[in-house]
């Protein structure tokens, strides 16, 4: 059974990626900040037949990470999806909110990059592994046509530096590392009038994960299969 773990998974794109991995016979290690709070994650585990556990996952708390890690020491992890993420307030030049902005890259960037480092054993065990770290296009410097967002679009930016750097890394562990951009989904963070669903864009996802291997390592991908400029 291949085994996935999932960050951010009481809600939205975690919760729906949890939905349909369970739905195909993965085993889903569902990771979020208070899983006794998540009453849709908890009502798929309950009704998964066991394929789908709960674990505590605070992402701005790196000794969280590291008991994660100690807890699934002998697992054998065919997939990392870094989906957790905030998107902080957004103010415009003069106004800032730094402190704001530096949690932003805790969670957005410094995180998944913290989750890479703790799992790669686990990862590196599987035939086929592979990080997904959830991107936003709102990071890429080439598509940037309005300004604004300072602290979600550079933390999302750094999020993409530091993929390169894991592609780059884990390509001897056979450890194939994605960069992905969902689309414009309707969540709570993209709002109600956003063009996509939750089903459409991890669909999407899962498409492109499935069929990547070494050779789209490192490479930014939208939820369609279309690269994105940096």
């Amino acid at each position: 059974m291949s085994i996935v773990l999932l960050t951010g998974a009481n809600r939205g794109l975690g919760l729906e990626f949890a939905r349909q991995y369970a739905a195909e016979g993965w085993q889903v290690l569902a990771a979020c900040r208070r899983p006794d709070a998540a009453e849709s994650l908890r009502a798929l585990a309950a009704e998964s037949a066991g394929r789908v556990s709960l674990h505590t996952l605070d992402l701005a708390a790196p000794e969280q990470i590291a008991d994660l890690a100690r807890e699934l020491a002998e697992v054998e992890l065919d997939l990392l999806i870094n989906n957790a993420g905030i998107y902080p307030p957004s103010h415009p030049l003069g106004q800032i909110d730094y402190p704001a902005w530096e949690q932003a890259f805790r969670v957005n960037s410094l995180a998944p990059v913290m989750m890479a480092e703790a799992f790669a054993p686990a990862l590196a065990r599987a035939p086929a592994p592979r990080i997904v770290n959830i991107t936003s296009k709102m990071g890429s410097i080439d598509d940037n046509s309005s300004g604004g967002s300072y602290a979600y679009r550079c933390s999302k930016t750094a999020l993409n530096m530091a993929s390169v750097n894991l592609a780059h890394d884990l390509r001897e562990q056979g450890i194939t590392v994605l960069i992905l951009h969902p689309g414009w989904v309707a969540t709570s963070m993209g709002g109600p009038g956003a063009p996509l669903d939750v089903e459409q864009s991890v669909t999407g996802m899962r498409r492109v994960i499935a069929g990547a291997d070494l050779r789209h390592s490192g490479r930014l991908f939208a939820y369609d299969g279309s690269e994105i400029p940096w």
